[in-house]
């Protein structure tokens, strides 16, 4: 249950990125209040994964997470440059994730 709440906190971490970017263009009410919402399920899903995995970890994985979902929604919804050094280093990030929950 701590690793499926704390996927969840991953892609309310992502969606709360999203609000930012639409804020940026685009200021209005309902978009601070969904970045608010999806911000305060991020760390609410957080901070039941701590329950049952390690603060380091669960931190880790979750920033982890919002780097790579972020990263991905810029490259594929605003057209960020997509290099092979970039496709790497996020294949890093997911490669080190999966490290963290084997050893966890």
């Amino acid at each position: 249950m701590s690793w499926l709440a704390l996927v969840v906190a991953g892609g309310f971490e992502v969606v709360g990125v999203i609000m930012m970017n639409r804020i940026v263009r685009h200021k209005s009410l309902l978009n601070y209040l969904l970045m608010i919402i999806t911000f305060a399920g991020s760390f609410s899903c957080l901070t039941v994964a701590m329950n049952g995995i390690p603060m380091g970890t669960a931190y880790a994985i979750w920033t982890g997470i919002g780097t790579v979902g972020g990263t991905l929604v810029g490259m594929f919804m605003y057209g960020e440059a997509k290099s092979g050094l970039r496709i790497l280093f996020i294949a890093m990030i997911i490669a080190s994730a999966i490290g963290l929950k084997l050893i966890a």
